[in-house]
């Protein structure tokens, strides 16, 4: 019996999708790009070139009425991700929306509401949390490889300063902390399975209504955490786990080789060094394939729209803690 494939439609020709998502949803065992969603012709040339035979539509609502298409990817602007992931649930399409998926906690609240009412499966990209690198690290940290976790360090950070880019765009959601801080703060909950209890201090920096620059200190319930990210420095990503007994750094967490080789380093007592790498290994790839596994077996994906609610809600914890008063 040959296994069931997930036909995909992507809204929006962005250039991310383009870079990433396109060539993976492609690439991925179970999957095929089937369509695209852009008013600009121009912009699938680059899509068909990887994915012949790609069915354009002029727009998103042409997309999402095609019965043929059983999923769809969507990596619009910030602020459009929530209304366009309920219009594609409610027109019976399966989606994986990028993150961050929504701007506030609330929103989540929605999307699981709307999620199971339809039936169909809805999830935020967080690609890393399908690295084995990060599955490996929740091993560890989780089965006392560093003796009890006493605190955690996180650091993202890129150069971003065009004003035209909507990550510099206060009404597109834009901002460092939902395009990168959504990174160091839901992978120190998935490798320890702990959430935030308090937020004591957060340094954020505004320029034009969107955060470039944080500074924060949070508590979870038997570690400390702290991270910085940033759209106004150097390129930069760490995550370190210290515990009694050892360390654990991952030393390209987000972008993992894209930035750097995917690396773990586990320092312990009698100064012990091992390190695992992964050098060819795809997230977006494997992401793509654990969703649609999920479709075609109903096994449970590792990413639940709660796990990306207990994110945003560190994110609300933040902004919170850090805003300056009105």
């Amino acid at each position: 019996m040959t296994p069931k494939t997930t036909r995909w439609g992507i809204l929006g020709a962005a250039d991310f999708a383009l870079r990433h998502m396109g060539p993976a949803i492609h690439a991925a065992k179970g999957a095929h790009l089937a369509a695209l969603a852009t008013s600009n012709r121009d912009k699938a040339v680059g899509f068909q070139a990887f994915a012949p035979g790609l069915q354009v539509f002029d727009s998103y609502d042409a997309l999402l009425a095609d019965p043929d298409i059983d999923a769809v990817y969507i990596p619009l602007p910030n602020h459009l991700h929530v209304p366009w992931t309920v219009k594609a649930l409610e027109a019976g399409k399966h989606v994986l929306c990028e993150k961050p998926m929504a701007l506030r906690e609330d929103d989540f609240d929605t999307l699981i509401a709307v999620r199971d009412s339809t039936g169909k499966l809805a999830a935020e990209a967080f690609m890393i949390v399908h690295h084995p690198q990060f599955i490996r690290a929740r091993e560890l940290v989780q089965g006392g490889a560093i003796g009890t976790l006493v605190h955690v360090d996180a650091s993202f950070s890129f150069y971003n300063d065009d004003t035209g880019n909507i990550r510099n765009q206060a009404d597109a959601g834009g901002g460092g902390l939902r395009d990168i801080g959504v990174y160091t703060f839901g992978s120190a909950r998935f490798v320890t399975g702990q959430e935030p209890v308090a937020v004591p201090y957060a340094n954020l920096r505004f320029e034009n209504g969107v955060d470039v620059f944080a500074q924060v200190a949070a508590d979870f319930a038997d570690f400390s955490y702290s991270a910085v990210v940033s759209m106004r420095m150097f390129p930069h990503q760490q995550i370190t786990f210290h515990g009694e007994k050892g360390v654990l750094r991952l030393t390209c967490p987000y972008n993992a080789n894209v930035f750097d080789l995917a690396k773990l380093t586990l320092e312990s007592e009698g100064q012990t060094v091992v390190s695992e790498r992964w050098p060819a290994v795809n997230q977006y790839i494997l992401q793509v394939e654990n969703f649609c596994k999920s479709i075609q077996t109903d096994a449970p994906y590792p990413c639940p729209l709660e796990f990306s609610r207990g994110t945003q809600r560190m994110m609300d914890m933040v902004f919170a803690a850090g805003r300056p008063a009105a």
